[in-house]
């Protein structure tokens, strides 16, 4: 990558060799979990006729797919994608496609839908992190890894936003199980294209004594930094939604109006994380974990004060466009904490916090909108990514040593005296986050 230009462009990122290709198969397998979650809970409240029941089979999914997150990615930097996941890939989507056998028509027991959830959950691929850790080694220049890791943040929000859409033009025309059908068939033959192209499949795993879960206790505290930045955006952002459905009702407008400030907070994140890939001049990587951080926090505690919902809708935007940036930021202090074989472990651990606090910050909040004004639940959401970026401070300091360096900076080594582990290439490849 010697002869790109110093500044390179998102369309930089295509020209990297096999790049298309392999972004192209993590976005088939990485669609199948902007579609999962609301395919299961349809297929669930036809099956079973209940909302309590289907709820409860969410947070078994959900619980299972977060907190083994970690494991799964420790198993993919020890043995490599390859030998580790697409066979985690083909478990999930034949439980996948076991959950809609036992839920297509009405009637169905909702503990084997349930058993069949949790066993799904626990096999989720961790195709996000494994991407991110694919970018690393495919994009060695600072600029073009930053502008990398900033487009998988945006395009995963257009995952995210595209597969709910998707469901309910399938259900539609067919029963809700088809959907999960359909998130079993993407997840399995994304993954599949993915570990065939040859950006991954020359990659070496870590091996066993390299990519053991203690081994991320190298990272020491600049491990902790960018998780608990993730951990801080991810509960103000559970809590979020929940409180603009609330201001909604209690301004008396439509419950429909409560998607539009919803898309503004995506449209703010989107917007956020291209230009945060795109700008040239920036602060150093570990001043921005606590300054983008506290920008969700303030434009959060400007919500509280919203009058109105035009007034909030924008303060929402303001809070998205900080959210795209604050995790981006995340993966790359992570990726640069740990050794190159430990960096699907590493993207995995940001991954798991951001989703987590979702799941938190939507509990949380639902306790306290009861019995707080929604200012005040703003005020507290705020208040939670203020604390993440005062936790981040420590970063700032150390933004100019080893400790925050792009990955890029210190892991790119010769070909001679490449190390074997994730992320070391065979021969054959040229050397250059689900």
């Amino acid at each position: 990558m010697s002869g790109m230009s110093p500044r390179p462009s998102y369309a930089a990122l295509f020209r990297v060799p096999h790049a298309r290709r392999t972004v192209a198969a993590a976005l088939t397998g990485r669609l199948s979990y902007g579609l999962v979650s609301l395919a299961i809970m349809l297929t669930t409240t036809r099956a079973t006729g209940s909302l309590a029941a289907a709820g409860t089979v969410m947070a078994l999914f959900g619980a299972a797919s977060v907190f083994l997150s970690p494991s799964r990615a420790a198993l993919i930097d020890r043995y490599g994608p390859r030998r580790a996941l697409l066979p985690m890939a083909t478990l999930y989507a034949g439980l996948l496609v076991l959950l809609a056998v036992v839920a297509w028509r009405p009637g169905a027991p909702a503990v084997a839908i349930g058993a069949s959830a949790v066993a799904a959950g626990a096999c989720t691929p961790p195709l996000g992190p494994t991407m991110r850790a694919v970018w690393s080694r495919l994009a060695p220049d600072e600029e073009l890894l930053r502008r990398a890791y900033s487009l998988d943040g945006v395009l995963e929000e257009v995952l995210f936003v595209s597969g709910p859409l998707l469901v309910g033009a399938l259900v539609r025309e067919a029963p809700p199980a088809a959907a999960v059908l359909l998130s079993a068939l993407l997840v399995w033959s994304g993954t599949l294209a993915f570990v065939l192209s040859p950006a991954v499949a020359g990659l070496r795993p870590a091996g066993a004594g390299t990519a053991r879960p203690g081994r991320l206790r190298q990272g020491g505290r600049a491990l902790v930094r960018p998780v608990a930045v993730a951990l801080g955006v991810g509960l103000s952002l559970g809590a979020v939604d929940l409180l603009i459905v609330a201001f909604a009702e209690r301004h008396h407008q439509r419950a429909d109006t409560a998607a539009w400030v919803l898309a503004a907070l995506s449209l703010g994140s989107a917007l956020g994380g291209l230009l945060n890939g795109a700008l040239d001049r920036r602060p150093p990587l570990g001043a921005r974990l606590p300054l983008t951080a506290g920008g969700v926090g303030l434009a959060l505690l400007a919500a509280a004060f919203a009058p109105g919902l035009g007034t909030l809708t924008a303060a929402v935007a303001c809070a998205g466009f900080f959210v795209a940036p604050a995790l981006t930021t995340s993966y790359l202090v992570a990726d640069a904490a740990v050794p190159p074989g430990l960096r699907t472990q590493a993207g995995a651990w940001v991954n798991t916090a951001v989703n987590a606090g979702g799941s938190g910050g939507a509990a949380g909040v639902g306790l306290l909108v009861g019995r707080l004004p929604v200012g005040w639940c703003f005020a507290v959401s705020a208040a939670v990514s203020l604390t993440a970026a005062l936790v981040a401070l420590p970063g700032a300091s150390a933004s100019r040593g080893a400790a925050t360096a792009c990955p890029a900076e210190r892991s790119a080594p010769d070909a001679e005296d490449a190390e074997p582990g994730w992320g070391a290439p065979d021969a054959e490849v040229e050397p250059g986050r689900v």
